[in-house]
């Protein structure tokens, strides 16, 4: 188990109207928590869990703000399994939930797709620290994003595809 302090830093990108008014999303530092379950020594299974709220701008302004919840599954592959300092690699899926949507353009709310589906990849290190406690590092990317509609018009897509650093504490059991 893991507990991290992560920065979200977004690499948005937006089709149709969302790319003419240059639509970005903030960056967001939130608190991060993830399971591994080691199948093997050198093969792990990991369950990230964690929220974050976004405000959202364009060149016409403050969008307003929208949540999003992407629990993540990778397997992982640990390097020096038995050694002090143990790199590891990991691939999988993340599933996006947006909620709370606050966005609207000239008081007229916003419309967007309630989830995504996406490719998920890690690169991190654990360094022992005590027999049961470690420190870790790592880095992730995920793809996400959103269809978004204004009245009944489609008005693109929005790419947000965080990147996500992360240190924290963790603890075998």
């Amino acid at each position: 188990m893991r507990l991290r302090a992560i920065s979200i830093q977004p690499n948005e990108r937006g089709s149709d109207t969302l790319g003419a008014i240059n639509t970005g999303v903030n960056n967001a530092i939130v608190p991060e928590l993830d399971f591994t379950y080691m199948i093997r020594d050198y093969l792990g299974v990991e369950l990230i869990l964690g929220t974050s709220r976004h405000q959202v701008t364009s060149s016409l302004g403050n969008l307003g703000g929208v949540g999003v919840l992407p629990p993540t599954l990778l397997l992982q592959y640990h390097f020096n399994h038995a050694g002090k300092v143990r790199p590891y690699v990991g691939a999988g899926l993340n599933y996006t939930y947006f909620y709370n949507n606050g966005l609207n353009v000239g008081g007229q709310g916003v419309s967007i797709n309630k989830s995504s589906f996406g490719p998920a990849l890690q690169f991190g290190v654990d360094v022992q620290l005590t027999k049961k406690v470690f420190m870790n590092v790592d880095l992730k990317k995920i793809w996400m994003s959103t269809d978004a509609t204004l009245g009944d018009k489609g008005i693109g897509t929005l790419h947000i595809d965080p990147l996500i650093v992360g240190i924290g504490v963790g603890m075998k059991f």
